[in-house]
């Protein structure tokens, strides 16, 4: 059911201390239990299950509970050790774990949704349990009394949450690729602004409360940060991975940022350099290096008795340029380009060697991660998907033993 990886750091790699198999479908959650040798997952075979770590090495389920629909989404909050698991039919039950981890006692069920549960976070301040859904909504709830607060729709289906509790203000990504920012009151809510940049729905939102800097993970294999706190809401894009973004998680302390793909890739991007913000592609109807017309430039492609061109654009300084111009391909990893991306001639004679250095680490996971999560204090990471198997991580040998201080995992 779970076994135990026998396996030391080499070199800066992530090290996978155990895996965990038994569930019988999809993995959609699982939170390391802070300051215990446990996990919590959700999965997609309707249950819940804690796992915990037994003398032997394994880990094995202390509590397995059957929900009536498949869990699509969890929260737990530990000092509570209050549970929050959305469902498939858009419900979202609260639950409250034993000191021992041993019996889980249902305390009440929410009518958040009409359909998918995407997304959970409860505040503790407030007493609110705010979600995300399929029925293209954010909701937030009273766990008092159980009662519906308020709703907000969108044009699409909402498909991830971030939420700042000392401001109420709750980021909310969809499908469409927009990123809302809404001031949730008690009763009624008021849209702040919307973040437009990626090209994919939206998979994942880190938000962190100390920078005031919010992370998407999308579709189009990108991540974007986005400075809400100044720099007139400066942006910089992340380039690396070779599927959807997934999972996001910033370390403050370290100024690194992890990310998950659902190809089984792990990112480890160094926030804590003086990084350049992409160029917007600019538009022209003709080649901004040789003039030449591109194929929709109909009065020049007669005047000057030529065939027009197909339209490019240099990933550094923006213009648009034909074929012939931009034949050359770079990394530019200071612009978050982990991977060869096309580059005008001129550009490409402007780069130093220097300048194609990395910013970022990438490790194979080798399972499919949809969900990622990570113990700071301890560093530790914990990610599960499609495969049914959930794998804990020691990260410290990527991102550093300040964040394990007096944490040995072996």
């Amino acid at each position: 059911m779970a076994a135990e990886i026998h396996s030391r750091p080499q070199s800066s790699r992530p090290v996978l201390l155990s895996k965990i198999e038994g569930h019988q479908d999809a993995v959609t959650a699982a939170l390391l239990i802070p300051k215990e040798d446990g996990v919590i997952t959700a999965s997609e075979d309707r249950t819940i299950r804690v796992w915990l770590k037994r003398d032997s090495g394994q880990y094995w389920p202390s509590i397995y509970h059957t929900m009536a629909s498949p869990c699509s989404a969890m929260a737990y909050h530990h000092d509570s050790r209050r549970i929050f698991v959305g469902q498939d039919n858009g419900a979202v039950m609260e639950f409250h774990v034993s000191e021992d981890f041993n019996k889980m006692n249902f305390i009440k069920t929410y009518p958040a949704h009409q359909n998918r549960v995407s997304a959970i976070i409860f505040s503790l301040a407030t007493e609110w349990v705010i979600s995300t859904g399929y029925d293209k909504c954010v909701s937030w709830m009273c766990t008092r009394s159980g009662n519906m607060l308020g709703r907000h729709f969108f044009t699409s289906w909402a498909s991830c949450l971030q939420y700042d509790f000392d401001t109420q203000y709750a980021f909310v990504g969809d499908c469409s690729g927009q990123i809302t920012l809404l001031k949730l009151e008690q009763n009624t809510c008021s849209v702040i602004t919307t973040l437009k940049g990626h090209e994919g729905s939206i998979a994942c939102l880190w938000w962190d409360p100390i920078q005031r800097l919010l992370f998407s993970g999308a579709s189009d294999n990108s991540i974007i940060m986005w400075d809400i706190g100044g720099r007139k809401g400066r942006t910089l894009l992340l380039q690396g991975h070779h599927d959807k973004v997934q999972s996001l998680c910033y370390l403050q302390l370290t100024r690194q940022l992890v990310s998950c793909s659902s190809d089984g890739g792990i990112a480890v991007w160094n926030m804590d350099v003086s990084r350049e913000e992409a160029p917007q592609w600019l538009e022209s109807d003709s080649c901004q290096k040789c003039e030449q017309p591109f194929f929709w430039n109909i009065k020049q492609m007669w005047d000057t008795k030529t065939l027009g061109l197909r339209q490019h654009h240099c990933r550094k300084c923006g213009q648009a340029v034909c074929g012939k111009c931009s034949s050359k391909r770079s990394t530019y990893p200071v612009m978050g380009f982990e991977f060869q991306v096309r580059v005008c001639d001129s550009c490409y004679d402007s780069i130093k060697d220097e300048d194609r250095t990395s910013l970022a680490t990438f490790h194979e996971g080798k399972h499919n991660i949809s969900h990622m999560s990570m113990d700071v204090a301890r560093g530790l990471m914990v990610t599960c998907g499609t495969d049914r198997v959930v794998k804990i991580w020691d990260m410290t040998p990527v991102v550093g033993c300040s964040l394990a201080t007096g944490f040995s995992p072996h």
